[in-house]
């Protein structure tokens, strides 16, 4: 797993810059003066740095966008960057300026001067953010980002601010890895033991196997992965950072490791993307790592089921009947839609054992939600009001799409089955719709809950300001933020 960028954070101090090999990184805003510190470079430069931001190329550049000057004669440094950024900047603004300077950075790394901007922190996790390459498949060796250096008016408090990012940005990397591996090395085996791994920083982590799902009676689950040679599992993370005894907030996610569809195949176009599939399940394991790192004062569960959709000749079919933990039966309609199944018994699980506050799911759920938002916002459903807008909030906070989608009666009317209590699918009408209803059958009525569908903003097909095309890890940072804002004991 790549770690994030060390970044370091030091007193101001000009002759220090001066001598900076690698990139030396300003910023600039233009009709402010640059920064004092900053004053001997633009002299050694013959005032380059302050024709640059006095320059219309310069104020035509959007903030946090960046000028370069290449290979300064009389520095060290291999290029100068200047990147524009107001002293009172948005944190949207003050991330995409850090994201700027990574997308640049190279193994020599960079020397920047923040000095007394009141969002330094900020500036350095969207650098760590950005600085980010998934090669652990390339022959040839991976990107490699220097170390960097942040000049800074007050050190230890910028350090103070940021260190609870830096786990932040760990628990980010972990879901964009494990979502942009190869389904035939993140099997369900190697993704459990993954998950295992974790109780190094301190999280207590369970793996049900099928002989123990089995006894649960979790039929829906068991069918989605009955045609894989891979075994479904259950992986149960739990971090005791709250008071003893105090509910927990419950975190679920869908594992399929690769949907094929099943009988139900999928078009061969784009199936490989199909890896990312167990994308809800990677981002409650990225949240539960960050959760340990920086030691959260709050009780969470992070329960994901861990399956694989094959068409096998043991696989289930369309028309068959299934009957979940809660006891309820269901006709599978169509294979594909599977991730419902997987998560019905992982819901009734969680509420059964852990009885939580309040429980939210993630998942890679339906192609429909990618019609309706793109790939700008996931999509939120939910039976809570005060939950809804506490999600949304925290995605607003940390610069996550999420737009918050209808329930009703007449969309859940739709799942009704001839032959069993209810069926997997109703076709492609409202199809996010009627799948979170069905999600909802698996919720009890006390139960505060949300359904976040992530099916186009876990892998986007482009780069996004903060991740280089890839999974983007969508999720990590609201979910924390979430935490952190009503869940921690204060």
């Amino acid at each position: 797993m790549p770690h994030p960028v060390a970044i370091h954070f030091r007193d101001i101090d000009s002759a220090a810059l001066a001598a900076a090999t690698g990139r030396l990184v300003l910023l600039g805003e233009p009709g402010e003066p640059i920064a004092a510190a900053a004053r001997p470079i633009d002299r050694r430069l013959r005032g380059a740095i302050s024709r640059a931001v006095a320059s219309e190329a310069f104020a035509k550049l959007k903030p946090g966008e960046a000028l370069e000057l290449g290979f300064p004669a009389g520095l060290s440094a291999e290029a100068v960057q200047i990147v524009r950024l107001a002293r009172r900047a948005s944190v949207a603004d003050a991330r995409k300026a850090g994201a700027a300077i990574a997308k640049a950075l190279g193994a020599a790394g960079a020397l920047v001067l923040t000095g007394a901007h009141r969002l330094s922190h900020e500036i350095s996790f969207g650098l760590a953010l950005r600085a980010y390459e998934f090669g652990a498949h390339k022959t040839d060796a991976p990107k490699l980002f220097g170390e960097v250096g942040f000049q800074v008016a007050n050190p230890e408090a910028v350090a103070s601010l940021a260190r609870p990012m830096a786990a932040l940005a760990e628990g980010v990397f972990f879901t964009r890895d494990l979502v942009n591996e190869p389904a035939n090395v993140l099997t369900t085996d190697d993704f459990a033991a993954r998950l295992a791994a974790m109780h190094e920083l301190g999280l207590e982590v369970e793996i049900l196997e099928e002989g123990t799902l089995k006894l649960l009676g979790m039929g829906a689950l068991l069918g989605v992965g009955q045609g894989s040679p891979s075994p479904s599992k259950v992986v149960v993370m739990q971090w005791n950072g709250g008071p003893a005894g105090e509910a927990p907030l419950a975190l679920v996610g869908k594992g399929v490791v690769f949907d094929t569809g099943g009988i139900s195949i999928k078009p061969a176009l784009g199936m490989e993307e199909m890896t990312m599939d167990m994308g809800g399940a990677g981002v409650v394991a990225g949240v539960m790592r960050t959760l340990a790192l920086r030691g959260a004062k709050a009780n969470v569960v992070g329960i994901v089921g861990l399956v694989e959709n094959m068409p096998d000749g043991r696989a289930q079919r369309p028309g068959d009947v299934v009957r979940s933990m809660k006891g309820d039966t269901i006709e599978v309609i169509n294979t594909d839609a599977e991730g419902r199944l997987v998560l019905a018994d992982v819901l009734w699980y969680a509420q059964e054992r852990f009885k939580p506050s309040a429980m939210i799911n993630l998942a890679t759920l339906t192609g429909a939600i990618i019609i309706g938002l793109g790939h700008e916002n996931a999509g939120v459903f939910s039976n809570n009001d005060a939950l809804a807008a506490a999600l949304l909030k925290a995605a607003a906070a940390e610069g996550e799409g999420a737009w918050r989608m209808p329930m009703g009666p007449a969309y859940d009317a739709k799942l009704k089955s001839r032959i069993a209590d209810m069926r997997n699918s109703v076709g492609r009408p409202a199809g996010a719709i009627t799948a979170a209803q069905f999600l909802a059958r698996f919720v009890k009525p006390e139960t505060a809950w949300a359904h976040i569908d992530i099916a186009g903003v876990a892998l986007p097909p482009e780069e996004t300001t903060l991740a280089p095309k890839g999974a983007s890890g969508w999720g990590v940072m609201t979910l924390d933020r979430l935490i952190r804002d009503g869940y921690e004991a204060r």
